[in-house]
């Protein structure tokens, strides 16, 4: 893609005063901890003065994406607090001290378009040479083929000027058809022509039919409204009276689960912790990632029969073992229970109900718990959230794109980009910040279940996250104007119906010319990965935290990779130094 060099602009500023990233990072920081005081021990707010927010250079100021909404900051603020509540870990496995906690306002950018620019020998998402060094977990050719890809997309209904954005997930074959197209159709391969047909499609129905449809077929679809819409629902207003994430007791029959001793102060607070990971694509996957990062042993179970998307696992499987469990055989599930009998944490990213299907409430889970004398930590993300106050789309299946286009993200980002009407932002970031959310929330559980005993539910979802974010308030007129000035024209000649994957690579292209420094080695960490033969390289994580290590001591594996067990994992400390 051919980028256009943006005008010559002075630096964003608001008012007269150059607008600070690392200044808009510590107000939200403030507006974070105090809406979630209720939900997370007091030990970590004992460490919220010791937090700073560091930068390489003037870059580490800088609004680097061509969105209104304050995604670095409020990253940046969940990162801060991540860390509180590590340092608050730390010091009660014995080794208390003052703790100073910084978060690299650089690597805060670089973790929200991790996915684009994590890599196999140079190889990056949108490389097709990349494809062939990654196992293929695309089942259903969703991912494959690009007019199946464009069945998750935003399209205009029959009402002119609302909108609707289909989802095929994993599958496309129910929602193509269910607008009335083919499966599969050979011979349409230009993207243009793709987007045509369906859209025309999709405008046959009202938003109402496409509600009726999605429900019928129960697919991940959803209307796309703009923030006050989505406040005077039944569902906003239930999320509106819920914290960012929710930490409860599920029991408390169990006694506190302290950390092994030890002589020596742990490189990492979650050493020795074992951690179930269920879950697909980002934003669960990452939770697990984080946890990985600070020490715990991150085993993710994934079934080979269920389809991923592949070039996401070189991203999210960072520090992980993965392995293969079909929790309907049961060969499986004996062996799977196994493992669970001394399992501490448990993340369920899957549809609300799914894992509870398979016999694996967290209730139950928790009564197991209490037999065997040590609490668990069961840790939800999902798209809608308000499972607990049964708001009208608790359970609903969904996406990031869904939760973007049901809070009223996407609306922002198309009355930025000077349009009337929504466009899905670039890259995942509702995805990272959302496991972002749940790493805090889980290390909250976590603290709990070590100091108070029991076991403890903590839940999340990408529509709480939005909503935070949403708080923060867009960025003021003036900077948005100089965002407009300065990026690639062709980003801002993107529509509603263009995919998340075009609008993701012409922002990607945009951000590499304004600031390539982003994309520099000291942003990056390598390791070779047997399981891909090759050497993978991700970003490095933003968060530092005195007297403790965070970091991955293995690169990333594909789903399935290793055998199901808690023993033999190999490990790399020196990555930690890198």
């Amino acid at each position: 893609m051919t980028i256009n060099p943006p005008k010559a602009a002075p630096p964003l500023c608001l008012g007269t005063m150059p607008y600070s990233v690392s200044e808009g990072s510590r107000d939200a920081f403030r507006l974070l901890w105090k809406s979630v005081e209720t939900e997370i021990p007091d030990e970590f707010l004992q460490h919220v003065d010791r937090v700073v927010f560091r930068k390489y250079s003037d870059l580490g100021d800088a609004i680097c994406f061509p969105c209104p909404l304050r995604e670095q900051e409020a990253v940046a603020a969940l990162k801060a607090l991540e860390g509180c509540a590590a340092a608050a870990i730390a010091n009660i496995r014995g080794f208390r001290r003052e703790r100073e906690i910084s978060v690299t306002l650089e690597h805060v950018a670089s973790l929200l378009m991790s996915t684009y620019i994590t890599n196999i020998d140079g190889l990056d998402k949108c490389s097709p040479e990349a494809k062939k060094r990654i196992p293929d977990t695309d089942l259903n050719r969703a991912q494959s083929i690009l007019y199946r890809r464009l069945s998750a997309g935003l399209y205009e209904t029959k009402n002119r000027g609302e909108y609707y954005h289909i989802h095929g997930s994993l599958d496309a074959t129910k929602t193509l058809e269910m607008i009335g197209l083919p499966a599969f159709n050979p011979g349409l391969t230009d993207y243009h022509d793709c987007v045509d047909i369906i859209e025309r499609a999709t405008k046959r129905f009202s938003g109402a039919e496409l509600e009726k449809l999605n429900q019928e077929h129960r697919q991940a679809g959803a209307p796309v409204l703009t923030n006050e819409k989505y406040r005077k629902t039944a569902h906003g207003r239930v999320m509106a009276s819920l914290p960012l994430f929710t930490v409860k007791p599920l029991s408390m029959n169990t006694p506190p689960v302290p950390f092994s001793e030890s002589a020596d102060e742990p490189s990492q607070c979650l050493q020795g912790l074992r951690v179930i990971e269920l879950c697909r694509v980002i934003a669960g996957p990452a939770i697990g990632r984080s946890l990985a990062a600070h020490g715990a042993s991150v085993l993710k179970i994934t079934s080979s029969r269920l389809p991923d998307v592949p070039f996401f696992q070189l991203d999210v499987n960072t520090g992980k073992h993965t392995t293969s469990l079909h929790l309907k055989d049961p060969g499986d599930v004996s062996i799977f229970e196994s493992l669970l009998a001394t399992a501490d944490v448990i993340i369920d990213g899957y549809r609300p109900g799914v894992i509870a299907s398979l016999g694996y409430r967290p209730e139950d889970l928790a009564e197991k718990a209490a037999q065997r004398g040590r609490g668990i930590v069961y840790v939800v993300e999902d798209c809608f959230g308000g499972t607990e106050k049964g708001a009208e789309w608790a359970g609903r299946p969904g996406w990031q794109q869904i939760a973007d286009c049901i809070t009223g993200v996407a609306w922002e980002q198309g009355r930025f980009m000077g349009l009337n009407e929504p466009v899905v932002p670039p890259f995942p970031m509702s995805d990272y910040g959302t496991g972002c959310v749940g790493t805090v929330a889980a290390l909250s559980g976590i603290y709990r279940r070590a100091t108070e005993g029991g076991s403890w539910i903590c839940r999340t979802s990408l529509t709480q996250f939005d909503t935070f974010l949403l708080s923060l308030s867009t960025y003021p007129a003036d900077v948005q104007d100089q965002l407009r000035r300065e990026h690639d024209p062709q980003f801002f000649e993107l529509r509603h119906y263009d995919s998340v994957e075009e609008i993701s690579q012409r922002a990607l292209c945009s951000v590499k010319y304004l600031h390539p420094n982003l994309f520099a080695d000291h942003i990056m960490q390598k390791a070779y990965s047997e399981a891909y033969s090759g050497t993978v390289s991700w970003p490095k994580g933003p968060l530092k935290v005195d007297g403790i290590k965070i970091g991955h001591v293995r690169p990333a594996r594909p789903n399935g990779y290793d055998k199901p067990t808690w023993d033999g994992w190999e490990s790399d400390e020196s990555l930690l130094d890198a």
